[in-house]
């Protein structure tokens, strides 16, 4: 019998194996100063492109005074225990009630947080006898609340309706013998590649199929729909998606998230959920901090235009140039290249420290060998300065890619790293 360590001590995986060269610089960088458009890294300033705050929420002088005056009255720990036994509250009801209204659903709970939040409501509405068919693509929180599940699951290719019918026919199979029944998920909008989910073409498939709808908004909820209300509401079906969540982490710029549904799957959720019911109570001054951020999506709503005309002239402005943004249908913005994970490295560094850019880097394992994604995740703090600025350096970049200035710069990183 092996140490259970041994394993983990000589397989690090496929991003541990690269820790020494990357931690602190491409992993685990820290970010300094207010969120904003233009932070600090490493002493300098940088545009930055990799911060999740679309509506420019999280430094706005009214949301910082809620928040302010709400941990002044509250303080962080009010209030004390689960929402089942001591942590329940009227402003906890309040902002159920109106998140619910606001995506046109009958009732919605609030979860702590965002992945263990959609985690465990997959978790919680399934059984034994039922079946989950779900994207390829799916979020890692996805993933890992299908794991939990004990009975079948399929998983369809990415935005592949023909590919997801077939799979609603292999459950059908599965759930005639079982008893069970179906659970269909999908992303709003994926937040690698931007693209929406075909949430549309998936529910026009219960004219055929019997099966119930999970959609995870995390990217399109403040961001698409009518003031913001989501993906669902973008595309005309949100009255069709059975189960609909959304996180604060992105457009509310705070913590924790939501499921909105008919009352009778919430109840069941509420008095089932696990990670819920023996959590304790989302904190007071997150909730205060939630119904302003609602508030202003609801009746601001120049803080989504202005993020969306950053957003037209960054992706326009990319393709004018020849970049390969895939096929984004969202704010998240891709720009694909080619080149290895040290010549990755290297691109960065000189985006970073030689043009002042920072936004995140994303290579093998998350996406294929030989591919470099660069994803932009533009605010509405950001200006078109900000953009245009952006736009020179990434031509700038690639000239480097192909003329093999960073193909020369990682070889030589590489044989520092073996002497």
């Amino acid at each position: 019998m092996r140490d259970l360590f041994d394993r983990i001590i000589k397989n690090k995986g496929p991003l541990g194996k690269w820790a020494s060269q990357a931690e602190g610089y491409f992993v685990f960088p820290k970010l300094e100063g207010p969120i904003s458009n233009r932070m600090k890294f490493k002493g300098k300033e940088v545009i930055t492109w990799s911060v999740n705050d679309y509506l420019g929420l999280a430094n706005n002088p009214e949301i910082r005074k809620v928040d302010a005056d709400a941990a002044a009255e509250y303080g962080s720990a009010y209030p004390m225990g689960a929402r089942m036994m001591s942590g329940h509250t009227d402003l906890h009801e309040q902002l159920e009630n109106e998140l619910a209204a606001f995506v046109d659903k009958e009732s919605s709970y609030l979860l702590n947080f965002g992945y263990q939040g959609i985690l465990s409501t997959v978790d919680t509405l399934v059984s034994k006898d039922d079946v989950i068919v779900y994207d390829i693509d799916a979020h890692a929180c996805i993933v890992d609340g299908v794991r939990l599940h004990i009975g079948k699951r399929f998983t369809y290719k990415h935005n592949d309706i023909e590919s997801l019918e077939k799979n609603l026919q292999r459950a059908t199979k599965v759930a005639e013998q079982t008893g069970g029944g179906i659970l269909v998920i999908s992303e709003g909008v994926f937040g690698m590649r931007g693209q929406q989910g075909r949430l549309k073409e998936i529910v026009a498939l219960k004219q055929k199929y019997n099966f119930r709808f999970l959609v995870d908004d995390a990217h399109g909820f403040g961001t698409l729909g009518e003031n913001g209300k989501g993906t669902g509401d973008e595309q005309g079906v949100q009255d069709q998606i059975d189960v609909y969540f959304a996180t604060f982490a992105k457009s509310m710029a705070s913590t924790g998230a939501f499921v909105a549904a008919d009352k009778e799957i919430i109840d069941y959720l509420k008095y089932n959920m696990r990670s819920q019911m023996f959590a304790k109570s989302l904190q007071m001054q997150l909730v205060k901090g939630a119904l302003k951020r609602l508030d202003m999506l609801r009746t601001r709503p120049e803080f989504k235009l202005k993020l969306w005309k950053n957003v037209s002239a960054l992706q326009n402005g990319l393709k004018k140039r020849g970049f390969d943004i895939g096929t984004t249908q969202s704010c998240v913005t891709p720009v694909y290249l080619k080149g290895s994970i040290p010549v990755a490295m290297s691109l960065v560094k000189d985006l970073r420290e030689n043009y002042g850019i920072f936004c995140s880097i994303v290579v093998y394992p998350v996406i294929p060998k030989g591919l470099i994604l660069l994803r932009l995740i533009p605010t509405a703090t950001h200006t078109l300065d900000d953009v245009k600025i952006t736009l020179e350096a990434f031509s700038g970049i690639r000239e480097k890619l192909e003329n093999g200035t960073y193909l020369r710069l990682s070889e030589a990183i590489m044989n520092s790293l073996k002497s």
